[in-house]
């Protein structure tokens, strides 16, 4: 899988997840999700994290609070031209984001 980090705009239907997404000028349809999980930030790499032992960082847990909300979809663009991709949805700043493509 390809990794990215591109802004993509997501169409949701009638279920939670996407249904539609527009990557790089072309409108892909999603026909499958094959998996959906959340994620917390890498708390471990915050300034906060770095303290000296003995410290206890005070933004730790906030830095829990950072979730992003990955699906994982087949999606495609007319009959042959299908991919599987990673779409990623960031609740501190309401954001979707293309993070991998496999095609």
């Amino acid at each position: 899988m390809r990794l990215y980090d591109d802004p993509v705009e997501v169409r949701r239907g009638e279920t939670e997840g996407p249904d539609q997404f527009l990557w790089r000028g072309r409108l892909w349809k999603v026909r499958t999700v094959l998996a959906h999980w959340v994620e917390t930030a890498p708390w471990w790499q915050s300034a906060a994290a770095q303290v000296s032992e003995g410290e206890a960082p005070a933004s730790v847990g906030a830095d829990l609070l950072v979730e992003r909300e990955l699906w994982r979809v087949e999606a495609g663009r007319g009959i042959s031209n299908t991919g599987v991709f990673d779409l990623s949805f960031n609740w501190s700043d309401g954001h979707w984001q293309l993070v991998g493509c496999a095609d």
